[in-house]
């Protein structure tokens, strides 16, 4: 199948790891990226608190665009792009730019369909490997925007992880702030934030935090070290995106690779569980 395609701009840098394991994932499923062409910014995070009209024109230029390929699919793995695209329908009077397939990218991996596709695909289960399922703000909220039925208890990853064979925890926190972009306005706020994260998933047992939103990973992976620093506490968990434990239970050998770059290194973890064989 064809589906058009919007990366959305961390992901042609510092989220390149999560862009390559989607085009690897995507091809295997023999799903054909269609890129919007000449895309740009959706504005987010900062355009909505600036300017009301660039913040809906933005993202309303790359859905007259995505328009021209003709696909009735457009698949976002950005949350925050997600949400900024649904807005812009929701907030625009332009019939010509409506565009009424947008997909967050973990509800489409989520769907019925493409969950049979994914359990087919195993090679290894992910057995004795616990997470929490973490989703972050944008995905699901505000559900008139999003569409979202089960916007306070999201399972899209839920689902995913479980037909991968390793166990969901569930957690009070799925859906909480990292503190996005505040991260470099105002850090030791949004360190607060994330350090609750993270100490409530140890609390609840997990050995890993499983993603679909950059923002969320980058700050819930880079600052880690930072974190147990200045509070003293230890955490150790690895940030994982969804689309990279698809490839390590399908055995692509690309997924070392993704993994690789994670400032928190899950290798470590995964050779534990016999998931991941020591390099030769």
């Amino acid at each position: 199948m064809k589906a058009t395609y919007y990366p959305g701009c961390s992901l042609e840098g510092a989220s390149k790891d999560y862009a390559d394991s989607i085009e690897c994932v995507c091809a295997q499923m023999g799903i054909e990226l269609q890129e919007v062409p000449d895309w740009n910014c959706c504005g987010a995070t900062a355009a909505h608190s600036i300017n009301r009209r660039a913040s809906i024109e933005l993202p309303l230029r790359n859905l007259r665009l995505a328009r021209t390929l003709g696909n009735p699919d457009m698949l976002v793995p950005c949350p925050l792009c997600f949400n900024r695209l649904k807005t812009a329908v929701h907030g625009s009077n332009d019939p010509g730019a409506a565009f009424p397939g947008i997909w967050d990218l973990a509800a489409f991996f989520a769907t019925d369909e493409r969950l049979r596709e994914l359990a087919e695909g195993v090679k290894k289960r992910l057995e004795g490997l616990n997470v929490v399922s973490y989703y972050g703000c944008m995905s699901s909220r505000p559900p008139e925007i999003t569409g979202a039925a089960d916007y306070e208890n999201p399972q899209s990853i839920d689902r995913i992880v479980k037909t991968l064979g390793a166990t969901p925890i569930d957690w009070p926190y799925k859906t909480d702030c990292c503190g996005a972009s505040l991260i470099v306005s105002m850090p030791g706020a949004a360190f607060k934030m994330v350090e609750k994260l993270l100490d409530m998933a140890r609390r609840v047992g997990a050995e890993a935090v499983v993603v679909s939103c950059q923002m969320c990973q980058g700050n819930l992976d880079m600052y880690q070290d930072r974190i147990e620093a200045d509070t003293g506490k230890r955490f150790g968990l690895p940030i994982i995106y969804f689309t990279e434990l698809i490839g390590l239970a399908w055995g692509l050998a690309e997924s070392r690779g993704w993994l690789s770059r994670h400032f928190v290194d899950p290798v470590p973890l995964l050779r534990s569980k016999g998931l991941m064989a020591a390099e030769r």
